[in-house]
């Protein structure tokens, strides 16, 4: 019996079921489900072709450039190495093998076909993908059929400054073929391109690993007056406004927007104005190697009562646990009970970057979207932040002077809320009254207003940008400046531009 026919039996929690070498992982039994929930053919892979590529990301760029040297290296080699978007579309494809490259485009792992789980089942890049972690499926593990013949290691590309999903380098042979090497030439190709992609983004800085964590709100006794963030802008306002009736209702919210511009901080008020004295968990999600024993960690407190849930990030989670999050709730509010006896509700929401980008199992049960804008788009709600932030550090009042409002409502924020809340907080612990002095020697520096060409400039670099599918050359060319112009002045102007 092989792994596609086992496939179709009941996956059983703790069963055993054959592989080519020894019992087969939880996490190819898990995708063997989704490909069987989403209808794969079993005997062969149905091409879907995409059309004419996109090539012109710093992602590719990158990518082809660090997978030609590896090429290089291994010519001799029967194995062929790919690099893949997000999606799973095949962007390139390298190999010295040409009975390899003929056997590949019979079952169209090639350029402009699309091999996701979705697309064709159980294979390297597809798990990589879902679970947003290195890797290895060998031989009869492949869902279809038509696969069994190789072996395929992917490991996933996340953006350096962003953390976004970018797409994954696959290394594929034949399945009877030594697979102890391919996961690390395609880690190391991977980690190559990230790095490349880093080097060539204008000077910023990489984005933190992403280690989670676990921690409550502050009680309602111990919140900052309802009044601190009266003052703020309109859009804020009416997010809250929103989002607080939503909560109100019952509805499940998923606040979308870059990372760091205040989806959670929008959040937890919000759950605060709706549900005076509960106590708010805020779970934020882990690299994925670590998903299991962060789920394990937090996910007792779904039951206990006056708890509302925040998932951060959520668009990170690897498809089986976006699952086992969707069960767990599930379990949760059927045993949940309100005071007269009837079934009470459980009261949670998620951060994502877009809501397509919540996994599938989770984005069905979000009922209220709220998107919220960068920070640099409504300065207004600076300086009501930073005192918030201040607030949360000494739990009382924190006086700012006028030097230090400047600098803050000066400088551009390109980490969003997340950027300011760490200056604040580092400059709250030391003083009463914080001043330029407390304040990072750069930001005062940089602090200055820009002039009004200079807005106009920014605001419509970030308008061509945010236009459907544009690429960072055709962005250029719009805006009639040439590319390194163009990452110079997003990096002048602290503009975010995303996966382009």
């Amino acid at each position: 019996m092989t792994a596609s026919d086992e496939a179709r039996l009941p996956l059983r929690a703790g069963a055993e079921y054959p592989g080519p070498e020894g019992p087969v992982s939880r996490r190819v039994l898990a995708s063997w489900q989704r490909s069987e929930d989403y209808g794969v053919p079993l005997e062969a892979v149905d091409p879907v072709w995409a059309g004419s590529l996109i090539s012109d990301s710093l992602f590719f760029e990158c990518g082809q450039e660090v997978l030609t040297t590896l090429h290089q290296t291994l010519a001799s080699e029967p194995v062929a190495v790919m690099l893949t978007d997000a999606d799973g579309l095949v962007l390139n494809r390298f190999s010295g093998d040409t009975s390899l490259l003929r056997a590949l485009d019979r079952v169209h792992l090639a350029p402009g076909f699309a091999f996701s789980e979705r697309e064709v089942g159980t294979n390297g890049l597809g798990m990589a993908l879902a679970d947003r972690t290195p890797s290895l499926v060998r031989a009869e593990e492949h869902y279809s059929h038509s696969l069994c013949t190789y072996t395929c290691a992917a490991v996933p590309v996340l953006d350096p400054l962003t953390g976004r999903l970018e797409g994954s380098v696959n290394i594929t042979t034949w399945a009877q073929r030594s697979a102890d090497l391919l996961l690390a030439l395609a880690q190391s190709a991977a980690s190559n391109t990230a790095a490349l992609m880093l080097a060539r983004s204008a000077g910023q800085h990489p984005r933190p690993q992403a280690r989670g964590g676990v921690f409550r709100v502050k009680t309602a006794r111990l919140e900052p007056s309802a009044g601190t963030l009266q003052t703020s802008s309109a859009s804020w306002s009416d997010a809250m406004a929103s989002a607080t009736a939503a909560f109100t209702g019952d509805r499940v919210v998923a606040a979308t927007g870059e990372p760091g511009s205040g989806r959670a901080t929008l959040l937890g008020q919000a759950i605060r104005r709706a549900r005076p004295g509960f106590r708010i968990l805020s779970a934020a999600v882990p690299a994925p190697e670590d998903v299991g024993a962060w789920l394990a960690l937090w996910t007792p407190e779904l039951t206990k009562p006056h708890t509302a849930v925040i998932v951060e990030n959520v668009d990170a989670l690897p498809s089986w646990a976006g699952q086992e999050l969707q069960d767990r709730v599930a379990a949760t509010g059927r045993s949940m009970q309100a005071a007269d006896g009837r079934a009470a509700t459980l009261t949670w929401a998620v951060t994502a970057s877009r809501l397509d980008e919540i996994p599938a199992p989770l984005v069905g049960l979000v009922d209220t979207v709220l998107p919220v804008t960068p920070l640099r788009e409504r300065m207004e709600d600076v300086l009501p932040l930073a005192r918030l932030a201040a607030h949360q550090t000494r739990l009382r009042e924190v006086g700012f002077t006028p030097a230090a409002e400047r600098a803050l409502t000066s400088y551009g924020w390109p980490g969003n809320v997340d950027e300011l809340f760490t200056i604040v907080h580092d400059a709250a612990t030391r003083t009463e009254l914080v001043d330029v002095r407390h304040l990072p020697s750069w930001l005062v520096s940089s602090g200055r207003r820009l002039t009004r060409i200079e807005s106009l400039e920014r605001d419509e670099i970030t308008r061509v940008l945010g236009l459907p599918r544009m690429t960072m050359k055709q962005a250029a060319a719009e805006l009639g400046l040439s590319r390194a112009t163009l990452y110079r002045k997003l990096a002048q102007y602290g503009i975010n531009p995303g996966n382009r």
